[in-house]
C-alpha cells in the first residue's frame, strides 16, 4: 500500500533522472532541463519531493546522488548500466516514502516498476523504435506519459494518462528585441544526419545568410560529420562552434535572425523550438514529428514540407514579431502548466491504484 498523503494537497514524490548529465544541465541535455524545471516547479507548490540524479545537481528538492558526476562528461559511459541498477534500487528500497515515482530513463526501469508497491509513472522522452518497440507493448499496463501527441500516434496502446508539452524555465533565456546585424541562422542539434545539420548547411548557403551551429558530436556519427559538414566548415560563413555550454546557446539562438530546425526523423518534441522562441527568435521547421505542436505557424515561425521551402520562408520569418515568438511560449508552453498537468496526472494515477487496492481487498475471501 502506498503512503497517506501528508495532508489532501502536499504529495511526496520521487523525480528519477538520467545519469548522462546534472540536473539541470551545464551543457547538453533536454530531458535533464525538462526534469529542473519540472522538479523545482513541484517543490515551489508545497510538495515534498526528492531527485534522483548525478551528485553535481542543484536543486531544491532532496538530493538523492546516484553517482557523483555527469557519466558522459565523466567519461564513464561503459559505466552507465551499473549505476543506473544503482540507481533503480536507491529507488525501490525507498519507495515507501513516497505517494508516487516519476521516471524519465529510457525503459530500464519498465520491468522493474511493475515490482513496486508504489504507483509510478514514466515520461516517454525518447521515439519508439524497433529495439525498445517489444520491451513497451510488453508493460501495456503501466501509466505513461507521452510529450506530444506525434508521439503517441507512433505506439498508440500504452496505458497513455496525459499528453503533457515539455516546458523550459523561462529565466534562463532572455528576450532579444532585434537580431544582431548581420544576420545569421543558427542551428542547435546533435551532429547526426536525422537532425539536419547538412541541410542547415545548404539552407544557409540558397539563403546567402551566414551559417552559426552549435551542438555535441557523438562518435558514431563521426564518419557522416567528416564527409558531410565539415567540407563546408569555413569559420566565416559556416560555422561550427562545437557542444556549448548554457549561456552561450542562449546567446547564439537570442541573437540570431532565425533558427532552422529541418529534421528527418519524427522528433517526439524538439526542446531547441521552445528555447529559440523563448529568446524571441523565429523558428522554421520540417514538418516532421511533434514541429506542428510546437510551432504557431506564420506567427512564431513557419512549418516547411521540403528544404526549398525553408529558403523561401526566410524573408517572412525576418519580418515576424519577435514578441509574439516569446509570448507563444509563455501563453502555451510556461512551466506552470506543465507542473500543474503533472500534478494532475500524479493525482490521477494515485487514485486508480487506491481503488484497484481497495477493489482487490473487498474481494478477496475471509
Amino acid at each position: 500500500m502506498t503512503p497517506h498523503l501528508l495532508s489532501r494537497d502536499v504529495l511526496n514524490i520521487a523525480q528519477v533522472a538520467p545519469l548522462w548529465e546534472s540536473v539541470p544541465p551545464q551543457q547538453y541535455g533536454g530531458i535533464e532541463s525538462v526534469v529542473s524545471t519540472l522538479t523545482e516547479g513541484l517543490v515551489h507548490r508545497g510538495h515534498h519531493v526528492t531527485l534522483f540524479a548525478v551528485g553535481e545537481s542543484r536543486t531544491e528538492a532532496d538530493l538523492k546522488a546516484s553517482c557523483p558526476n555527469p557519466l558522459r562528461s565523466d567519461g564513464s559511459e561503459d559505466d552507465y548500466p551499473y549505476f543506473e541498477a544503482h540507481q533503480l534500487s536507491q529507488v525501490f528500497d525507498q519507495q515507501n516514502r513516497f505517494d508516487i515515482i516519476h521516471f524519465h530513463d529510457k525503459c530500464a526501469s519498465l520491468p522493474l516498476s511493475r515490482c513496486f508497491n508504489t504507483p509510478t509513472v514514466h515520461t516517454l522522452h525518447y521515439p519508439f523504435t524497433d529495439s525498445n518497440h517489444s520491451l513497451f507493448a510488453h508493460c501495456p499496463q503501466l501509466p505513461v506519459i507521452n510529450i506530444s501527441e506525434a508521439q503517441k500516434q507512433t505506439m498508440p496502446h500504452l496505458n497513455y494518462i496525459d499528453t503533457i508539452h515539455n516546458s523550459i524555465d523561462l529565466s534562463r533565456y532572455p528576450f532579444v528585441a532585434q537580431c544582431q546585424t548581420p544576420p545569421y541562422l543558427a542551428f542547435v542539434g546533435r551532429m547526426a544526419p536525422e537532425k539536419g545539420p547538412q541541410f542547415a548547411i545548404a539552407i544557409a548557403k540558397h539563403a546567402g545568410l551566414p551559417l552559426k551551429m552549435a551542438g555535441k558530436l557523438d562518435p558514431s556519427e563521426q564518419d557522416f560529420f567528416d564527409h558531410q559538414i565539415k567540407p563546408h566548415i569555413d569559420g566565416q560563413y559556416i560555422q561550427y562552434l562545437g557542444e556549448i555550454n548554457h549561456a552561450q546557446k542562449a546567446d547564439l539562438l537570442a541573437k540570431a535572425a532565425v533558427t532552422v530546425f529541418p529534421i528527418v526523423w519524427n522528433e517526439p518534441f524538439g526542446l531547441v523550438m521552445l528555447e529559440s522562441m523563448a529568446c524571441g527568435t523565429p523558428v522554421i521547421g520540417m514538418n516532421c514529428g511533434a514541429v506542428p505542436e510546437v510551432i504557431a505557424n506564420g506567427k512564431s515561425g513557419f512549418i516547411c514540407a521540403t528544404i526549398n521551402e525553408f529558403v523561401e520562408k526566410i524573408p517572412a520569418a525576418l519580418q515576424l514579431n519577435r514578441a509574439d515568438c516569446r509570448q507563444h511560449v509563455e501563453t502555451l508552453f510556461h512551466p506552470t502548466h506543465m507542473v500543474a498537468q503533472y500534478e494532475q496526472a500524479y493525482r490521477q494515477i494515485i487514485g486508480q491504484v487506491r481503488s484497484q487496492n481497495n477493489l482487490l481487498t473487498f474481494q478477496r475471501p475471509h
